[in-house]
């Protein structure tokens, strides 16, 4: 199983405003759509409000909201069930802090850890933990791919999320009104040759990571097994808003990533570092996916997955020592500018690891401000919208 990337990363910034001019969505015609509303521009990017939907925050630093607010962001940090994380009660008491600091800015995800799964009293003990963390002042729950991929039950068999041991879980966490972010599989170059994965950073991951390439380990569940079981669990759960983080692991293709929303009508999907995915796609095919983000631009929540943690022993022990704060700052600014420009704008700008030039898509004003903004203040309503 590939272990994410430590991407520098986010979380929260700031804007409101009541914005105008929501289109139709399934169905609206992309070219008289776009005649009408025309595009943003580069220098747009700091005149708009906006929402990543997907960071983490995992250490405490005071420069990061001002950095957020300075980029006219609120975002959502995530806290998730990975090893190489900070333990889950560190990542709730920085998100406590930050949420503390400035809620108008920044908001949070609780998770479960999946100890004692079979045990009895397991799902109390569980919903008593999202409670605590739902009343501090958590906007959703995340479940991550260790389900699926890395948890086994008693019988050594991979625990899936359609497993009947979430029922009574999930059926809290839909009582409580709140999403479940479920990240699900891995992009779909995981189970390809090295020679046919379409991004340069999968390739040279999967290249010096060989245990976690699924392609070189069929004894582990399919890519289409993976998506099968998330699919049943998000058709069993119909009053259950489900967001499907890293688009849903359907990065690959927008016809597929359509068909599945088409199917379950209580999904969305954010777009956390798969942008590189999409540009392969419209590189390809430009139109085919401008007109995907416009007839479901009610379903897309804008995201990158940008990753603010402690560093591990072995920077710390680098020289000149590294800056993480920084380097994330830095980091931050430039994914934000890029996926502007890439999204809202026509320019093109040279994409490393596609090793190619990419034109924006240019998408409608109105689309941009649902990607954006609006979606996830109807989807997360914690999200704060200045009068």
């Amino acid at each position: 199983m590939r272990k994410p990337t430590v991407k520098l990363s986010l979380v929260l910034a700031a804007m409101s405003a009541a914005l105008a001019g929501c289109v139709a969505t399934d169905g609206a015609n992309p070219t008289a759509l776009a005649a009408a509303d025309g595009h943003y521009s580069k220098a747009d990017f700091d005149r708009v409000p906006k929402i990543d939907v997907h960071v983490h925050a995992n250490m405490y630093d005071p420069s990061f909201l001002e950095l957020v607010r300075d980029n006219g962001f609120q975002v959502l940090s995530i806290n998730v069930d990975y090893p190489d994380f900070p333990s889950l009660a560190t990542q709730a008491d920085v998100a406590h802090r930050y949420y503390a600091e400035d809620p108008a800015h920044f908001q949070f995800a609780t998770t479960f850890s999946m100890d004692g799964f079979e045990t009895p009293g397991w799902s109390a003990r569980t919903n008593a933990h999202i409670d605590r963390e739902l009343d501090a002042g958590a906007i959703g729950v995340k479940v991550w791919k260790n389900i699926g991929m890395v948890e086994r039950n008693s019988a050594g068999e991979l625990i899936m999320l359609d497993d009947p041991g979430f029922d009574v879980v999930m059926a809290h966490i839909e009582q409580r009104g709140v999403p479940l972010i479920a990240h699900q599989a891995e992009p779909y170059n995981c189970w390809l040759p090295l020679d046919q994965m379409t991004t340069e950073n999968d390739r040279q991951y999967f290249k010096a990571h060989p245990e976690y390439h699924m392609y070189l380990h069929p004894e582990m569940p399919s890519y289409q097994q993976l998506m099968d079981a998330r699919d049943r669990f998000v058709g069993a759960h119909p009053g259950l808003t489900v967001m499907g983080a890293h688009m849903g692991s359907i990065e690959w293709s927008v016809d597929e990533l359509a068909a599945f929303l088409d199917t379950y009508p209580n999904a969305v999907v954010d777009m956390a570092a798969r942008m590189s995915n999409l540009q392969y796609q419209s590189n390809h095919d430009r139109e085919k996916v401008r007109d995907f983000l416009i007839r479901y631009q009610d379903r897309v929540l804008y995201a990158t997955d940008l990753t603010l943690s402690p560093l591990s022993d072995e920077a710390k022990a680098q020289n000149p020592p590294i800056d993480p704060g920084a380097d994330f700052a830095a980091s931050a600014e430039g994914v934000w500018r890029s996926d502007w420009t890439y999204l809202a704008t026509p320019e093109s700008q040279y994409v490393e690891t596609l090793k190619a030039d990419t034109p924006g898509l240019a998408l409608p004003r109105s689309v941009i401000r649902k990607i954006y903004y609006e979606n996830a203040l109807r989807v997360f309503p914690a999200f704060v919208q200045a009068s």
